[in-house]
């Protein structure tokens, strides 16, 4: 299963706005307002959980500097990663996209594509306020 989330306008340089992100403290700032748990579990990820959904780890695995930083799943119990594309537009400005790939049977896909699609928009959409 994939998801894209909405491209969105970033008024940061490409290279600052991936520092941020790569600051596993400021994905709190992310987070839609039903979170239920944030907890920074090392430098490299965190745990968060959403009302009515299971908690999720997710683990740094690759940064490419200024351009990408994937995330995965801590466990391969739930198989998925959130890949995040960052294009400058300018010195002061750049463009953020997110992309989610999971491994899930058809009918645990249809369980949580709505509610997934929504989470990334949502991190996506809240990327202006660090």
């Amino acid at each position: 299963m994939n998801l894209e989330s909405p491209k969105v306008n970033i008024e940061k340089s490409a290279e600052e706005l991936f520092n941020l992100l790569t600051d596993i403290k400021n994905f709190e700032k992310l987070m839609p307002e039903n979170i239920a748990k944030f907890e920074v579990i090392g430098e490299d990820s965190f745990l968060f959980g959403l009302k009515g959904m299971p908690e999720i780890q997710l683990k740094l695995k690759e940064k490419v500097v200024p351009n990408k930083i994937v995330f995965g799943a801590a466990t391969d119990k739930i198989p998925f990663t959130l890949i995040t594309n960052i294009e400058s537009v300018s010195a002061n400005s750049s463009s953020v996209k997110l992309d989610f790939e999971g491994s899930f049977n058809p009918m645990m896909a249809m369980m949580v594509k709505g509610p997934i699609g929504k989470f990334i928009e949502t991190l996506v959409t809240n990327m202006p306020k660090l």
